[in-house]
């Protein structure tokens, strides 16, 4: 391989040129890997290892400690994480080192598949504004009554409520108890309706039955009839 990674088409990721000003590169068989961070004006700069992979994906490794265990963290989990003040738009609040300076991934060539596969994907799972329909979903503890976010995840949020006797300690990446405080009521009004900041979900900002957020392998009623649907 002469320069950067390749593609699955033979193409080449990212060019040596594209990437020789910016800290911390390392390639793999199927990514690259360069130096992140995030800065929150509270707690400072989180710094991390942001992986780009040949069919868009972004993930990032944190390492804002040195016992940080946050691993696999999407950039907007990451974003989360950091303790950014203006959360949501990881485009602009992520950044790469490049020629000494941080520079946004928005700026940056890092972004190119990710925007690529973005552009591809199904139409129907895009609110109006062209932001994603399945967002970051609360469930409520049967125990303390208190509601806790399972990181977008469409699979877990989908099987936590289907599950009437769901409890925090159940969060399968958040070590939460009963005990924990509440999330903010403010990120749960954060819901992207382009009508209401208020919306509790509508046909305007959330998917009500796709592919994504509807399983073959459940027997719940709303997969079932979706399954039914979807075969005839």
């Amino acid at each position: 391989m002469a320069n950067g990674v390749e593609r699955e088409t033979g193409l080449v990721l990212f060019s040596d040129d594209e990437l020789r000003e910016m800290s911390g590169v390392n390639r793999g068989s199927d990514h690259i890997e360069v130096t992140c961070g995030c800065t929150s004006h509270r707690y400072g700069d989180a710094v991390g290892r942001l992986r780009v992979f040949v069919n868009g994906d972004l993930e990032i490794t944190c390492e804002c400690t040195p016992g940080c265990q946050e691993d696999k963290l999407t950039p907007a989990a990451f974003e989360k994480h950091s303790g950014r003040e203006t959360a949501r738009k990881w485009k602009n609040n992520v950044w790469v080192i490049d020629n000494g300076k941080k520079v946004p991934l928005c700026k940056t060539v890092l972004l190119k598949y990710h925007n690529e596969a973005s552009k591809h994907a199904n139409a129907s799972h895009r609110s109006n504004n062209g932001r994603a329909c399945h967002r970051d979903e609360f469930v409520c503890c049967t125990r303390c009554n208190k509601e806790r976010r399972t990181k977008d995840e469409c699979r877990i949020h989908h099987d936590a409520l289907a599950d009437v006797n769901w409890k925090c300690a159940e969060l399968p990446y958040d070590k939460i108890t009963c005990n924990d405080e509440e999330e903010r009521a403010s990120r749960r009004v954060y819901r992207g309706c382009t009508r209401s900041p208020t919306c509790q979900g509508c046909t305007s900002c959330v998917c009500f039955g796709c592919e994504i957020c509807r399983f073959s392998d459940c027997s719940c009623q709303t997969c079932t009839d979706f399954t039914r649907n979807a075969k005839t």
